[in-house]
This record gives C-alpha cells, structure tokens and sequence, in this order.
C-alpha cells in the first residue's frame, strides 16, 4: 500500500466534479484568511479539502457514502479528526453540483469563523500525527 502522502498527491491529480468545481472556489489564498490544501494527508487519512489556519476539514460526500461500510469508516475518522481538534464538514456531492457558489461561501465563512473563535493551529505536523 502506497503511503498517504503519496497516495494524496495521486488523488490532487483526478478530483472528482464536485472537488474540482469546490476547489476552484476555495482555493484562494489571502494572508490572513483561510488557505485551504486539497488532498491532504493527515494521519491515517487523506482529507478532500483542510485549512490549517481553522483545522478545518471539507470532505465531499458521493453516493458511497452512504454505504454501511464506508459510513462506518467516515465515522472513525471523524472521532479520530476531532480528537486532533479538527472540525470536519461534510458535503454532499449533489448539493455542489447543484449550488457550488454557496456552498463554497458556507466553507470559507466556516473557516473564517474559526479563526475568529481563536482555534488554534497545530504547532507543528507532529502535533496532528497519529498516536
């Protein structure tokens, strides 16, 4: 099995529809605004979408999702994210496909609002690694 950081930058390079039509709305970079990474390798895990800054997580939800398996799968890694102090948001695909603009306004005020709330960001990747 390929290590995470590699098996991210495969998947940077075939985003689905909905990640790249989100990405190319959240993938502004203002200095002290929210900067979000796509297919970041955290962990055990590869996030869709985080903003370091907010130690927020996007993830784009398609139909697989919805199976028990990988429902059950989302589910340990959302307790695991939050144990790290990561808020995940989760997003169905369809609504993207159906209002990427407001979609990607409702992550980036989520992020914005983080960082208004003081979250701080780790100190360093060690920080955020597995235990």
């Amino acid at each position: 099995m390929k290590p995470k950081y590699q098996l991210a930058l495969t998947f940077r390079k075939a985003l689905t529809p909905p990640e790249f039509m989100l990405w190319e709305r959240i993938k502004r970079r203002h200095p002290d605004g929210p900067t979000f990474r796509r297919q970041y390798a955290i962990g055990a895990y590869v996030l869709d979408f985080y903003c370091i800054k907010a130690r927020l997580a996007v993830e784009v939800d398609g139909e697989v999702h919805n199976l028990p398996a990988k429902a059950q799968n989302d589910e340990v890694r959302l307790k695991w994210l939050q144990t790290q102090g990561i808020e995940t948001l989760r997003i169905p695909a369809k609504d993207i496909f159906e209002r990427a603009d407001d979609v990607a306004d409702g992550v980036w005020l989520m992020a914005i609002e983080r960082l208004r709330a003081g979250v701080s960001p780790p100190l360093s990747l060690r920080d955020i690694s597995p235990k």
